[in-house]
């Protein structure tokens, strides 16, 4: 596995956003290239290449939605658009020039995070480094959704495999529990979630009563602490 960052272009035409957004992911594993604008993004194209796009929709000139229809005539670069407009059809004409998926603002950090790593893990062609996360003795391969204690394997359940990915790719990074139901798929709502940390926590933690990896924010969720 490449241990090469994912490199990820931010185009908006909001320079505050744009840093924002460049600080945030920079902090979270990415390599970050921003643009104001479509011509300033097909110069940075042109000149470095990039695994993944974040296109706003309204922008002075050329918008996104025509910047990204452009774009899909020759090149398959993953493309996630950001809008101000909520409405299904403007999600739907986002979808129809190419966008690979659809974020409204406001959002929240951490969603922004799971959707490029969702959009990263479905697009073939992009190469997306998933480095081992070492917890103590344990030892979690998220690609594989392998985990090991002290180099033997350790079996998990195909949900436990999905929490933990959900929280291995997003180090440091609180979720709550909607965000860990969304990224698993985990039927009985909040406290199934809880159960499912518990059990996690017997697998990885050297002390699952005092845990120092899988930690609880209170109000909030939970966030995996790595070594």
């Amino acid at each position: 596995m490449s241990a090469e960052l994912p490199h990820i272009l931010v185009v908006d035409d909001d320079a505050r956003l744009r840093e924002l957004l460049r600080k945030y992911l920079a902090e979270n594993g990415f390599v970050v290239a921003t643009a104001s604008d479509a011509a300033d993004a097909r110069a940075k194209l042109t000149a470095l290449s990039f695994d993944l796009m974040i296109l706003d929709v309204m922008m002075p000139g050329e918008s996104g939605l025509d910047f990204a229809a452009a774009l899909r005539r020759d090149s398959a670069l993953p493309i996630l658009m950001l809008t101000a407009m909520g409405e299904p059809e403007d999600r739907i004409a986002g979808l129809e020039r190419g966008a690979d998926d659809y974020l409204v603002k406001p959002f929240e950090p951490r969603e922004l995070l799971l959707r490029i790593n969702s959009v990263l893990r479905r697009v073939p062609h992009a190469e997306v480094p998933s480095l081992e996360v070492r917890m103590g003795a344990a030892l979690f391969d998220p690609d594989r959704e392998v985990l090991t204690r002290n180099g033997a394997p350790v079996r998990l359940t195909s949900v436990e495999a999905a929490l933990l990915r959900a929280l291995a790719e997003t180090p440091g990074a609180v979720l709550s529990r909607e965000d860990l139901i969304a990224a698993t798929g985990a039927a009985g709502g909040g406290r199934a979630v809880d159960v499912q940390v518990t059990r996690l926590r017997r697998k990885i933690e050297p002390d699952p009563r005092m845990p120092r990896y899988l930690q609880t924010v209170r109000g909030k969720g939970y966030v995996l602490r790595p070594d």
